[in-house]
């Protein structure tokens, strides 16, 4: 396999290696600029299935969010936030850390309390999810 592979290296010429370099390139570069998504503008939170509050992204504060096991302590800095402490059980919406993409959500069902970003283009919606 090795020897064929070696075979084949050595008919290339110094612009078929040009082409593979550039392919490359523009392969590696669409990646990054469309697969990003857009960036969040605001977290909208929500307690009982309503909204508890909308918060801009520009500047960290902390929320406590009630809900019928406690208070769901939700943290927010710039361009992102996380749920840092939660009274559910299981403690899922915590362990997912920061998010940071549109369209993004992090679920306490146990407390109902759910904390998700807007803004931007959304990396996905309901109908691909």
């Amino acid at each position: 396999m090795r020897a064929r592979l070696a075979e084949w290296i050595v008919l290339l010429r110094p612009g078929d290696w040009l082409v593979l370099v550039g392919a490359l390139a523009l392969c590696v570069l669409s990646a990054l600029t469309l697969w990003r998504g857009g960036a969040p503008d605001k977290a909208v939170v929500r307690a009982g299935g309503k909204v508890f509050a909308e918060v801009g992204l520009a500047r960290a504060q902390i929320l406590e969010v009630p809900g019928p096991l406690g208070v769901t302590r939700i943290e927010i800095a710039p361009g992102r936030a996380r749920v840092a402490a939660d009274p559910g059980p299981r403690q899922y919406c915590v362990r997912q850390g920061w998010l940071t993409r549109s369209g993004a959500v992090a679920i306490c069902a146990p407390n109902q309390v759910s904390l998700s970003l807007a803004g931007g283009a959304a990396d996905y919606d309901s109908l691909n999810y």
